[in-house]
């Protein structure tokens, strides 16, 4: 077994002939979120990964072996739901208050432009169709986001003196007048006047 211990985030600084002469092993989020793992690449050689505690490997990343040899990573296909907004009915502001709520719960979620990915899950799905928003199982590569957790995540991004965040209360200090005598401030959370169409996918 061949010992790899080494990863350069998506390659980067290597020539790109040499990424493309690599060994390339095919991995799915299960295993590329484990620190330790054992794997076989394209060329059939047994590897041994062990990296630091806590490393995401993210497909297009480059394993270094013990023998200097490279190997790329390929994030595979798997089964995942595809959460998109209604065209007809909802808002694209639909799939944030979607990330919100799934994020509440811990879920690790793939962020696109357009659509949300997570890891299949029914009861998520009934409560995502509950909110308007339509759920597909599709077989694709899941990359969700790190987290606060991730390794390498708060490296140098740590507020020192140089940073005063003391306008910012001075701002909401200014803006949260209570409202007089007898008055109520009513703030709508619920979509108004939802009417579902034959082609909603909502299940309901």
């Amino acid at each position: 077994m061949i010992q790899a211990s080494k990863l350069i985030p998506q390659g980067k600084g290597l020539a790109p002939v040499l990424v493309k002469r690599a060994t390339t092993i095919e991995l799915d989020w299960d295993v590329r979120q484990k620190s330790r793992f054992a794997a076989t690449d394209s060329a059939g050689r047994e590897l041994g990964i062990f990296l630091p505690r806590g490393t995401l490997v993210r497909g297009g990343d480059v394993l270094v072996a013990e023998d200097g040899s490279m190997v790329r990573v390929i994030a595979a296909p798997q089964p995942v739901q595809v959460i998109t907004h209604c065209t007809q009915h909802g808002t694209p502001f639909d799939l944030t208050r979607a990330a919100y709520h799934l994020g509440n719960r811990h879920v690790p979620i793939e962020l696109q432009p357009g659509h949300l990915k997570i890891e299949p899950d029914h009861v998520l799905a009934d409560m995502l169709r509950a909110m308007h928003l339509i759920v597909n199982e599709q077989n694709l590569p899941f990359e969700p986001e790190g987290g606060a957790y991730a390794a390498g995540h708060g490296g140098g991004h740590h507020h020192h003196g140089g940073h005063d965040h003391s306008h910012d209360h001075s701002h909401a200090a200014a803006n949260t007048t209570a409202p007089g005598p007898g008055r109520t401030v009513s703030i709508p959370v619920v979509a108004q006047g939802h009417v579902h169409g034959p082609h909603c996918n909502h299940d309901h």
